[in-house]
């Protein structure tokens, strides 16, 4: 169940909790903290319930649960140990379109209630959408060590100054920034030692010189293979900053959900045999966008020096003066290795790799393949899957035995990753029965074969019992290591 995260104003408005047990206690007092006007409907209530009835801090309607009793209320909550009651009360208040939370009933409920981090006025709300409540708890309970008090006191003298701030700043990218700097500035520790008016003047002064038209700027950032878990925290913050992001095709969904929500997204469609933005296209819209001001992301599949032509962008970059900077990332070759249980050096096996791109036939012809068909050393090639019967056929040719295990890692890193092995003499005809398609990521040599033995993440390799395992003790170029 996907919920819509809501956060409800309840002051002044009347609030029905059904229950006058030791639950609905605290569903009460989280109530008046919000400044709701609850009332509690039960035969019996807690001494701490009959104080606040006494004290006319909340209204008792004594008695078992009445229809009428949803009459004019924004939500109820039912907190009694009654299921049959549960249910009636939950049908009760969907007929009248009355937000209404069961206790530990997700199905009945149709609004549920998080476990809370308050820094008020700014509030950190956990949800499991009623599905493990005390999951939610254990990880408020992390998060509250990590989150400084001192974000509440921030967020208040924001508050006051909001108006200003969105006058002098009336663009939004401005306003960003301003807060970016404000954030990483003296402000935040000032606040900490409780000094006020110094806190105060020191984010009077960052205002006014402010600057509402800054310099654009480019990063290029490596998303890694697919994993979001996999972006650095560099990259991360980057993405947390951006305006604009040109993304690769090839680029996860999960890793552009943690870009920032309202940055521009523009998919520049990089991917093998489907370019349908040419490399011109791309320094043309980093130019755009960098000459109007922006921060841009240039978010490139694995690492943007890693056949990613992350150069040619920085030299183009260079000569129109726009600042840049770069974040690499883990390459494929790397990544889809380690998520394969495939160690690319070992000992026994290969004590160099090389990292080669075959994506077009033109790279293919360029390599340099009796250096490539030598034994001992890894091969972990980039490619289009459309030029796998010419790397087998190219490697043979020069020297490698026929014999050589193989691994092709398909969607490398993500859920949906499959793994084929088999030995070289065979590869064209493996990833045929597997219809493997891009991206995957080709690996040649002795160690290819440790997948079948050392795999860990996803699916087992594909047709791994039919090839040997070694002993463990026992697009013109290529990169070697």
């Amino acid at each position: 169940m996907k919920l819509y995260p809501l956060f409800a104003d309840l002051r002044g408005r009347p609030v029905l909790v059904v229950g006058g047990g030791t639950i609905g206690e605290r569903k009460i007092a989280a109530l008046m903290e919000a400044g709701a006007c609850v009332t509690v409907g039960a035969v019996d209530l807690t001494p701490a319930l009959r104080e606040w009835v006494d004290h006319q801090r909340i209204t008792w309607r004594a008695g078992r649960f009445e229809e009428n009793w949803l009459d004019d209320v924004w939500l109820v909550i039912a907190a009694t140990n009654d299921a049959a009651l549960h249910a009636r009360i939950a049908a009760l208040a969907q007929a009248r379109r009355v937000f209404v939370n069961v206790v530990d009933d997700a199905a009945l409920s149709s609004f549920h209630v998080p476990a809370v981090i308050d820094r008020a006025p700014l509030t950190v709300a956990i949800s499991s959408g009623g599905h493990a409540p005390m999951l939610a708890r254990v990880l408020r309970e992390r998060l509250e060590a990590l989150i400084d008090p001192v974000w509440g006191l921030l967020a208040w003298m924001l508050g006051d100054m909001r108006t200003r701030i969105r006058a002098r700043l009336p663009d939004l990218a401005a306003r960003r920034r301003f807060y970016a700097r404000l954030i990483d500035g003296p402000v935040r520790s000032l606040l900490r030692r409780e000094q006020f008016a110094a806190a105060q003047t020191a984010t009077e002064h960052l205002l006014e010189s402010a600057d509402d038209r800054p310099a654009g700027s480019v990063v290029l950032v490596g998303a890694g293979p697919g994993d979001p878990g996999l972006l650095t925290l560099r990259g991360l913050r980057a993405l947390n900053e951006a305006d604009v992001v040109l993304h690769d095709r090839l680029v996860s969904a999960q890793v552009l959900a943690l870009a920032r929500r309202d940055a521009e997204r523009i998919e520049v469609a990089k991917q093998a045999g489907n370019h349908h933005a040419t490399q011109e296209q791309i320094h043309a819209l980093m130019l755009h966008h960098a000459a109007a001001g922006h921060r841009v992301v240039r978010l490139k599949g694995g690492d943007p020096f890693v056949f990613g032509r992350g150069g040619e962008e920085l030299e183009f970059l260079r000569r129109h003066g726009i600042a840049y900077e770069v974040v690499p990332g883990v390459t494929a070759a790397l990544a889809c290795a380690a998520y394969a249980g495939i160690p690319l050096t070992h000992r026994d096996h290969a004590q160099s790799v090389r990292l080669v791109t075959a994506h077009c036939k033109h790279s293919i012809d360029t390599l340099d393949w009796r250096a490539l068909a030598e034994e001992r050393q890894t091969l972990a090639i980039y490619m289009g899957t459309s030029g796998l019967s010419a790397v087998q056929q190219n490697l043979i040719r020069h020297g490698r035995a026929a014999s050589t295990p193989f691994a092709l890692i398909q969607n490398g890193s993500r859920p949906e990753q499959r793994v084929v092995i088999g030995t070289l003499a065979d590869l064209a005809e493996r990833a045929a029965a597997h219809d493997i398609r891009s991206p995957a990521l080709l690996i040649v040599g002795e160690v290819a074969a440790l997948a079948g033995t050392l795999a860990w993440f996803g699916h087992p390799p594909l047709e791994a019992a039919t090839l040997g395992t070694p002993a463990l003790n026992g697009c013109n170029s290529s990169v070697r290591y």
